[in-house]
């Protein structure tokens, strides 16, 4: 019972569909859309059958709340007023307007809608109608046919499951898998018959795989040589050629995805550009050069031919079309261009570069000249295909007749003509362009020319010199004169230029004539010092001789301009111009003791010992008490074995000079030759006269020390600490002493005294850190130099030894921190230079040592010792050039300082040694 009053569920699968059931509408299957069939596929229900349908079940039709309003009224400005009779009129008439104006067109209208949704329809048809002769077919379908119909099959594209399949396994399979644990020990007769695991070939032979392999070798040569077309076979050979293959793989371009974005977004753009404005030639341009750049040459020439059609008035489009195209399409291109351009100096000379032979270049460019006359490029290109001078002359003289006013050819026709002629050429230029200055310095180059042609005679040769003067005097008054005012900047560049090209004199009547202007007179000292010494820097040597040579003119009694002028003679030009400009300097500057000593120093380097001499006389006579002139004669004579001479000059100089420093080279002369006593004696009289020239105590004390004689020494040596306790030399030789004498701890004592007298100086502290280390205290001195380098902070002596006081692996980050406590001290760069020598880094290292010796800016205050550090690093790693190189410039620099330099420089067994043996002497000494 209960399962007959149990309701079916599926009861409504037998139920009539409801009058308005459209299969699928709920669920949006009702029909679908494709590109070629714009709306849906099939109509849904329209408002009758719905309401038809909402009517057979009962319902009413949903009716719109708003549909009888007014929208004129409902919203509008008069909502609130009462509708009428004249409104309900008005709104009639405006119906029949509307009907009459619908009616007028809508015959026309519906014509045109049906004819357009026509050919619409038959243009894209639906879906529905394309299958509508196939539906149709299906009527006759049988059921049987029907039912033959094969099934789809699996559609999902979903992975199913393989049907597993079984083998049975072979029996080789089982027996290879049992024996394969298996070992084998005996050896079949195969192998004992050849003696072991060798195996044979069939025919007994044994495989050289040595020959294998060379023959591999010898097949892969044949096909490489075969590819590069060098083979014999002329069946195999290629047209590959070997030395532009690369090359020509370099020249393919690989463009990403992006550039090729970037191409078709610049090609949109130019295509733009040249359709809304065919008359802009560079925008036809740049869309040639961008197909070309995507490689597109075809496009590239179509596009540029479009451009030359568009653009017949500009030559940059013809020239552009003639690049893109090959030689002989290039020539017919530009045969064109000169129809429409026949004024462009560019088309002519590009139809001319087109041209191989010399012939057709110069056919081309006389038929230019013929319709650009007035073209100074193309009578120069003209003129330089000409081999013959005379041709050439011919040219230029026709090309000056027509440009009048091109400095260019009237200077090019004066180089080749004769020296008469050139003058006439030049005469006729300047009265046709009177306001070119590179006419006149061309007059004067003329003349220097002429002067030094041929062999002359000294006066007839200044005489025409002379003239080079005038000239170039005249030339600037005439520029004035017709309002050519060129600056002194200007006139020196003229001047450099004329000396780089060998026109020494004429640079000279330049600067002579123009150095002066717009400089105020307070001023021309320092300007024309700091022209001289910038011509020097750029070479010129010649212009800065010529800018001092103008100064001494004005200022004669200036010494230093004098020390200038030597300096330059010395390190650029002759001897025989240095002792000119020497003569010259003391007969202006007779006070000047520095140029009589210069003097005199060339005149003994020379090896004119007599001269030197005859110098030092006449430098007496103007100076008789200058105390470094009679030095100069007192070592001029003991270099030269004069010694008696020498002393006698010495006595002399103490009664005439009476210096502190002349009775101090007296002790030394006298200990040299070995008259210790008498060196004593000097020097007693000499503390006498002078209690506070600390070196007579150093040199008193270094006798008595040489003697033994410690406690004359001390005494000596205290006497000199009491009378000048500032002197820090005197302290560390009294250190020493007592170091020498075995008393460490008198010697610390000593400097500690030294340190509270002059505080802040960081020789005492190094010396102090030496006496540690001398006496083996590695870890006191570690403590000392500390102490040092907290009082004297930017000390570079005392953060070169702590950089060497340090393990190796630590040696940098300290050599970092000196660099930036005192990275420009001689010292600490020069211990940066040896780091670099212990790391092999010799380019780094030879860098280093330079700029170490060139911190100072006097060269004579260098440091000895970092010269030959140098000069020790070059002898393990450079060249025998450089150590000369090396050598030389120590020598130039006479070094007076050094820890190891002074002691070695000093003694007396050094004392007739030059610079370059010392230097030998303490790179030998340094470790």
């Amino acid at each position: 019972m209960a399962a007959k009053d149990k309701p079916n569920k599926l009861a409504f699968l037998s139920m009539p569909a409801p009058a308005s059931y459209v299969a699928g509408l709920g669920r949006g299957a009702s029909g679908f859309t494709t590109r070629s069939d714009i709306g849906p596929a099939r109509e849904g229900p329209s408002a009758e059958v719905i309401a038809e349908a909402q009517a057979r079940r009962g319902e009413e039709p949903d009716i719109d709340p708003d549909q009888f309003q007014d929208p004129d009224n409902e919203y509008g400005l008069f909502a609130g007023t009462t509708y009428e009779a004249d409104d309900e009129e008005a709104d009639r008439i405006y119906e029949q307007v509307d009907k009459n104006m619908d009616a007028r067109r809508r015959a026309r209208r519906e014509a045109r809608e049906n004819e357009e949704l026509a050919k619409h329809r038959a243009e894209r048809p639906k879906i529905q109608q394309q299958f509508a002769d196939l539906k149709r077919g299906l009527a006759v379908v049988t059921d049987e046919e029907w039912e033959n119909i094969p099934e789809v099959g699996n559609l999902t594209r979903k992975k199913r499951k393989r049907d597993e399949r079984s083998f049975v396994v072979s029996d080789s399979v089982i027996v290879g898998d049992r024996a394969r644990t298996e070992y084998e020990t005996s050896l079949d007769s195969r192998q004992q018959a050849t003696g072991g695991f060798e195996t044979p070939a069939d025919n007994g032979t044994i495989t050289n795989f040595a020959e294998m392999s060379q023959a591999r070798d010898k097949i892969l040569s044949l096909k490489l040589d075969q590819v590069s077309g060098t083979a014999t076979s002329t069946g195999l050979q290629t047209a590959i050629d070997p030395k532009g293959y690369l090359t020509s793989l370099d020249s393919v371009v690989l463009k990403t995805d992006a550039e090729i974005g970037d191409i078709k977004r610049a090609r949109m753009l130019f295509d733009s550009l040249v359709k809304s404005n065919p008359k802009h030639a560079p925008g036809w341009i740049a869309a040639a050069r961008l197909e070309e750049h995507a490689g597109r040459m075809v496009a590239a020439r179509k596009m540029i031919k479009q451009g030359c059609e568009q653009c017949p008035k500009n030559e940059d489009v013809w020239l552009e079309a003639a690049r893109l195209h090959n030689n002989d399409d290039a020539k017919v291109i530009l045969a064109n261009a000169v129809q429409h351009v026949g004024q462009s100096v560019k088309i002519w000379l590009a139809a001319a570069d087109l041209e191989h032979d010399v012939k057709a270049k110069k056919r081309v460019l006389r038929k230019a000249l013929e319709h650009i006359p007035n073209s100074v490029r193309l009578w120069k290109e003209t003129v330089n295909l000409e081999s013959s001078a005379v041709d050439a002359r011919i040219l230029l003289s026709r090309a000056v007749e027509v440009i009048p006013q091109s400095v260019e050819l009237w200077l090019a026709l004066a180089r080749l003509e004769t020296p008469d002629k050139a003058k006439a050429v030049l005469n006729k230029a300047r009265k046709a362009v009177p306001t070119s200055h590179e006419i006149w310095i061309a007059a004067g180059r003329l003349l220097e020319q002429e002067a030094y042609a041929t062999e002359k005679a000294p006066e007839q040769r200044d005489k025409e010199l002379a003239a080079v003067d005038k000239t170039i005097e005249a030339g600037v008054r005439e520029l004035r004169r017709h309002q050519v005012l060129l600056t002194r900047e200007q006139w020196l560049k003229e001047a450099e230029r004329c000396e780089n090209e060998g026109a020494i004199r004429t640079c000279e009547a330049i600067i002579k004539a123009t150095i002066a202007m717009d400089v105020e007179e307070e001023d021309r000292l320092d300007t024309w010092t700091s022209d001289a010494e910038a011509a020097e820097a750029k070479g010129n040597i010649g212009a800065a001789r010529a800018i001092l040579a103008y100064a001494l003119r004005v200022f004669p009694d200036k010494k230093s301009l004098w020390r200038k002028a030597a300096d330059l003679e010395k390190a650029h030009g002759t001897r025989e111009s240095l002792n000119a400009i020497l003569e010259r300097a003391v007969h202006h500057c007779p006070q000047a003791e520095v140029l009589w000593l210069m003097w005199a120093k060339e005149k003994w380097l020379a090896g004119d010992v007599p001269a030197a001499r005859e110098v030092l006389e006449r430098a007496f006579v103007a100076n008789s008490e200058s105390e470094q002139i009679w030095l100069a004669a007192v070592k001029l004579e003991a270099e030269n074995g004069e010694l008696d001479v020498a002393r006698e000059l010495l006595v002399r100089a103490r009664t005439v000079a009476d210096t502190e420093r002349i009775w101090m080279k007296s002790a030394v002369f006298e200990r040299q030759q070995g008259q210790l006593d008498t060196a004593l004696e000097t020097l007693a009289t000499a503390i006498k006269k002078y209690p506070k020239f600390a070196k007579l105590y150093m040199i008193q004390g270094q006798i008595h020390q040489q003697r033994k004689d410690f406690a004359a020494a001390r005494a000596s040596y205290a006497a000199g600490i009491k009378a000048v306790p500032k002197d820090v030399n005197l302290w560390i030789l009294a250190s020493r002493l007592e170091e020498a004498d075995g008393k460490s701890i008198k010697a610390r004592a000593l400097l500690d005294k030294a340190r509270l007298a002059n505080p802040g100086n960081d020789v005492l502290w190094a010396e102090a850190v030496g006496v540690e280390e001398r006496s083996g205290g590695a870890a006191q001195a570690k403590t000392v130099l500390a102490r040092g380098l907290q009082e004297c902070p930017t000390s570079g002596l005392l953060w070169s030894m702590a950089i060497w006081a340090e393990a190796r692996p630590t040696r940098k980050a300290r050599s970092a921190d000196a660099l930036r406590k005192a990275g420009s001290d001689p010292w600490v760069l020069c211990s940066v230079a040896r780091l670099f020598w212990q790391e092999r880094k010799i380019d780094k290292a030879r860098h280093w040592f330079e700029r170490a010796v060139s911190a100072n800016e006097n060269p004579s205050d260098t440091w000895g010792d970092i010269w030959a550090w140098w000069l020790k690093f070059e002898r393990q790693h450079g060249t025998p050039e450089q150590q000369e190189e090396v050598i030389k410039k120590a020598v130039a620099a006479e070094p007076r300082y050094g820890p190891t330099w002074q002691p070695i420089a000093k003694d007396i067994a050094n004392s007739r040694r030059s610079t370059r043996e010392i230097l030998e002497l303490v790179a030998n000494a340094l470790h």
